[in-house]
Parts: C-alpha cells; sequence; structure tokens
C-alpha cells in the first residue's frame, strides 16, 4: 500500500522494503484541479442539513439536525484532522501565517538552530568583506550641479552596487541553505513528525545543487528583463527622451519581473518536495499559481510587509546604539562628512541583523512552504493524502 503524502521528503527515497517511516513519493497529479475530499468540504461552502418545518403550524423539530439524534459530534460541521502545525483542509490567510510561527515554536531546536548557525556565519562574512575587502564609497559633492552633479550621482552608483554585491551573494547562499533545510523541517511538520537538525540537512543535501541553478536561472531572468527594459532609453542618451524611456522600460521590467516571480515562487518547495528538476519546477509552480496569482502576491506582500516591520523594530535600535558607541563614526555622521565606522559600529548593527536574519529565515521559506501545500489541496486533494501519511483513522485506504 502506497502511504505517499503527495511529495518526497528531500533525499534518496527508500526502497519498498525499507521500513522508515518517511512516506514515499509519489507523482503529482496536476489534472485533477478541482478536486475535493469527500470527507472535507470546502470551507465557506458548508452548510447544514435543512431542519424540519419553522412556519406556523408546524411540528417541533426532531432532535438534532434533519431528524437526526443529538450526539457527540452531531449538530456541527465536521471538524478536518490536524495532525500536525495545520488543519488539513484549504487554509486561510491566517492559518498559513500561524503555520509558520507554529512550525517555529514546535520544532524551535532544529529551525533557530540552523537559521542562527547560517545567519551568524554569513554576518562574519559580510562584516569581514565590507571591513577589509570592499573599496571605499564614492561620496557625492552635494554642491555639484550639471554633468558633474550627474557623473557623480553615476559613480556613486557604481560604487554602491559593487559593495552590495558581496553582501547580496552571500545573503543568497544563506537563503539557499536555510530554506532546503527549513523546507524539509515543515513537510515533518505538516504530519506532526519531528525531525532532527542532522536528519533534516542529510535529506536537504542533495538538493541544494538543483536550489541553486533554480535560483540563478531566476536572478538571470530577472536580470535579462531589466536590461531588455532600461537599454533602449540608456542609448538615447541623457537627454528628457531618454530619461523618460528609461523610466518608463523600468517600470515595465519591474512589472514583468514581479508577474514572473510570482509566478514561479513555488518553483523551490516543488524542487524540494517533489524531487523536481529545475524545468519541471518552474512548470510546476505555473500550474499551482495559475488563477491564484492574486492571492498568492497578496500573502507574500503581507509575509514581507511583516518582515520589513520585524526588521525595523530590530535594526534601528541597534543602529541607534551602534552609532552612539562608535564615537568618531557618530562626530562624522553629525557633521555630514563621509561616515568610517570602525569596528563597534559593525559588530553591534552585525546582531541586530543576525537576530532580524535567526526569526526571518524560517518563518519566510514556512510561508512559502505551506502555500505549496495549500494549493494542492485546493486543486488536488492533498488532504487525503497527508491524512493518510499521518496515520489519521479513516483515511488508510489509498485514493484510486
Amino acid at each position: 500500500m502506497n502511504d505517499s503524502p503527495g511529495w518526497a521528503t528531500p533525499g534518496s527515497a527508500p526502497s519498498d522494503d525499507q521500513a522508515t517511516g518517511i512516506p514515499k513519493p509519489s507523482a503529482p497529479v496536476d489534472g485533477s484541479a478541482g478536486q475535493w475530499s469527500p470527507a472535507q468540504p470546502p470551507p465557506g461552502q458548508w452548510s447544514p442539513p435543512s431542519a424540519p418545518g419553522t412556519g406556523p403550524g408546524a411540528p417541533p423539530p426532531a432532535p438534532g439536525w434533519g431528524g437526526m439524534p443529538q450526539g457527540p459530534g452531531r449538530g456541527r460541521p465536521p471538524m478536518a484532522a490536524k495532525p500536525g502545525v495545520i488543519p488539513l483542509r484549504p487554509l486561510g490567510v491566517g492559518e498559513i501565517l500561524d503555520g509558520a510561527v507554529s512550525t517555529m515554536r514546535t520544532h524551535w531546536r532544529t529551525v533557530l538552530g540552523v537559521s542562527l548557525t547560517v545567519s551568524v556565519i554569513a554576518e562574519i562574512v559580510i562584516i569581514l568583506v565590507q571591513r577589509y575587502l570592499l573599496p571605499d564609497q564614492e561620496s557625492v559633492d552635494p554642491n555639484a550641479t550639471g554633468a558633474e552633479a550627474l557623473r557623480q550621482a553615476t559613480d556613486s552608483a557604481q560604487s554602491q552596487l559593487i559593495n552590495s554585491g558581496p553582501s547580496t551573494l552571500v545573503a543568497m547562499i544563506a537563503t539557499l541553505i536555510t530554506t532546503s533545510v527549513l523546507t524539509v523541517v515543515i513537510s515533518r511538520s505538516v504530519l506532526g513528525r519531528r525531525v532532527t537538525l542532522s536528519e533534516a540537512w542529510s535529506e536537504a543535501r542533495p538538493r541544494l545543487l538543483p536550489l541553486l541553478g533554480l535560483t540563478l536561472l531566476l536572478s538571470l531572468m530577472s536580470a535579462a528583463i531589466m536590461a531588455v527594459g532600461l537599454l533602449p532609453g540608456l542609448a538615447l542618451g541623457g537627454g528628457a527622451g531618454g530619461i523618460a524611456l528609461t523610466f518608463l522600460g523600468f517600470l515595465a521590467s519591474c512589472g514583468v519581473v514581479l508577474w514572473l516571480m510570482i509566478r514561479f515562487m513555488l518553483a523551490a518547495p516543488a524542487l524540494m518536495l517533489e524531487r523536481q528538476s529545475v524545468l519541471a519546477s518552474l512548470r510546476r509552480s505555473a500550474k499551482l499559481v495559475k488563477g491564484n496569482w492574486w492571492r498568492t502576491f497578496g500573502i507574500l506582500a503581507l509575509t514581507y510587509l511583516l518582515v520589513i516591520v520585524l526588521t525595523l523594530i530590530i535594526a534601528i535600535p541597534f543602529g541607534i546604539i551602534a552609532v552612539t558607541v562608535d564615537s568618531d563614526g557618530l562626530s562624522e555622521f553629525l557633521s555630514s562628512s563621509s561616515t568610517d565606522f570602525g569596528w563597534p559600529f559593525l559588530i553591534i548593527t552585525g546582531i541586530g541583523e543576525v537576530i532580524v536574519s535567526t526569526l526571518a529565515y524560517p518563518f519566510t521559506a514556512g510561508v512559502m512552504a505551506l502555500l505549496y501545500v495549500d494549493q494542492r489541496i485546493r486543486r488536488e486533494a492533498l488532504d487525503l493524502e497527508l491524512a493518510r501519511a499521518a496515520g489519521i483513522p479513516g483515511y488508510d485506504t489509498p485514493r484510486s
């Protein structure tokens, strides 16, 4: 009997004669959109059976709805099974966010262990690179005008891009590692199962290279689209027409990139949990998001808004303390000259960044993984297979 929950936990699939307790992989069912579990109707569309007549002169209703006798569980809609952090039915926005937080709280040793370790290592690398390898930031003279002001602004933008490159690369690698490991943890938490850090890492490690390929492909795709949108305006030069065309091309490129990124947002969970290839994961994500682009966009926008609020709450106090402690940096900052903060500033702000990353990495990874689960429940009745894999009574017969 195949007790697969509809995805494969990352790593090598066990053979049929191995009793590992881990669900075996099964092929996704793309053509079953709209199918629901007969035992779990969609939320908001359930209505109780009609009660007996209630008009004048009508006989009193029998006990219970529709004449059914009252008893345990009578008189209310059936409850969805909840073996883990989410109920096995289509999820609301609040349930997706709460499921991500519940995973962090239930499996805090594993979740915080991987996110804290990766955040500390990444921040140390970023601080050392900023301190010893990156060139000084180009300053801009506020009194410069005309061509000189444009040249200084261009040089400053190029310097900023060069300085942010290594930090972006380190952050991308840190995100890859945490996303791969935490997706495994979340896939287990849905079934109410625990997983240690070593188990999660051993299962996620074989999928790191495909996940890196997926990330690089999406990054190159975004860069190519932005280049196509900006090049016509830049080719016209710095005149009014060129500036206007560049601005319009920038807006159009941002719109196309945003549409594609939301469309392919579920590719990483599909790659990890279904062991799909890079291109197959992109197609899988496009199918799952189809018809739900705005809902997916809204949930992700709310997620990143919460992350921004968290960042401001933590980073601003640490930034104020860092500037105050670094006396030389504070005096230069107040005199509006070029700032050159020392080790106290870098260390204190780095601690704040570590705290933010430790909390933000598992939260965003949890939301994306649960969005993937939610879309498969809505389109493919994955709730049946999840309940069967979790060993819930009444779901032990495989779906035909």
